[in-house]
């Protein structure tokens, strides 16, 4: 049996499966019932893994967002979209693999999808870059959201990246400008869009394919200005504070679903969807059928205009002294 990868707070849970196996081992080599023990135990494994995941620290949220098996975009897509076809390259000469993007069907309704794509293991993850894109990435991914605007195909995209690529080469590039490009025009569009963190969401790498009338989130995904170990080594000179800086940051689907940043938090199963991928992919794709069906009901001046307001409105505070509307910018 392949092993499992545990993350460190999922070690309490290792004896019970070693034990769970050794039962299995004994039902399957000799004719002794232990179905009554087996049950027990897993019962009792469920119910601790669930307690473990309820009580997740935005530092543990983290590692369950960078799971190396949490289901990445092309799972998703495989897993609910049919007639998927992949489109490559941006027309400059550059085909990006860390951010993919194509044509599929949604049941009935024909969509674009993109997002960003990391690997399994390191010889993927090196051809993926990580999932960290290029500028080429960002205009590829501007070139199909065109194009679906032009032919009135509903956009989603699925964000999941450390963040865009920093080297040398995309900075020549023009990666600034291609992410700030991707910003102004995704605002004009006449289709909706739909984006979903499905893993994790860093600085302008996600807000690259993230303007969206709606902003999904699921349970331990994480979307942050930049990641926790940045901000430890900015703020405090010593990447080992990144556990406190992820509490400050507010990088958790809970907190940025009351500071309105976020629509909806999809749940996830006890242990993370890489313990229920299928699982995860349905719930997903009843909610995007969802907010579709409210989306594509909308006038089109109108959905433009939320649009907007929605991004706007992020980032207003209180202010308990103003005598007047009540929020500052």
């Amino acid at each position: 049996m392949a092993r499992r990868y545990l993350l460190d707070f999922e070690k309490p849970l290792v004896e019970l499966e070693k034990q769970i196996e050794q039962i299995r081992e004994l039902a399957r080599d000799s004719e002794v019932d232990v179905s009554q023990q087996l049950l027990q135990l897993e019962t009792l494994a469920a119910r601790r893994r669930e307690e473990i995941f309820q009580a997740l620290t935005p530092a543990q949220k983290i590692q369950v967002a960078r799971h190396p098996h949490r289901p990445s975009t092309l799972d998703f897509i495989q897993m609910f979209c049919d007639d998927w076809v992949e489109l490559h390259g941006d027309r400059r000469g550059s085909d990006d693999q860390a951010l993919i993007g194509g044509i599929g069907r949604i049941g009935q309704r024909s969509v674009l999808l993109i997002g960003h794509q990391k690997g399994r293991d390191t010889k993927e993850n090196v051809a993926r870059n990580f999932g960290m894109a290029t500028p080429g990435g960002y205009r590829k991914a501007l070139r199909l959201m065109e194009h679906a605007d032009r032919f009135k195909f509903p956009i989603l995209t699925f964000i999941d990246t450390p963040g865009a690529y920093a080297g040398l080469l995309a900075e020549e590039q023009g990666q600034g400008e291609a992410i700030a490009v991707n910003l102004r025009e995704m605002f004009r569009f006449d289709v909706p869009v739909i984006a979903t963190v499905i893993g994790e969401g860093g600085s302008g790498g996600a807000l690259g394919i993230g303007v969206a009338d709606r902003l999904l989130m699921f349970e331990h995904s994480v979307y942050t200005v930049a990641s926790p170990e940045a901000c430890a080594s900015i703020l405090w000179r010593d990447a080992a504070k990144a556990p406190d800086a992820a509490a400050a940051l507010k990088i958790t689907a809970s907190d940025l679903l009351s500071l309105g940043v976020v629509d909806e938090v999809l749940p996830e199963p006890a242990g993370g969807n890489n313990w229920a991928p299928l699982k995860a992919g349905d719930l997903l794709k009843k909610s995007l059928e969802k907010h579709l069906d409210q989306l594509l009901a909308m006038p089109i001046e109108k959905l433009r205009e939320n649009r907007y307001r929605k991004f706007r409105t992020i980032g207003r505070v209180l202010d308990t002294t103003s005598s007047e509307s009540g929020f500052v910018s």
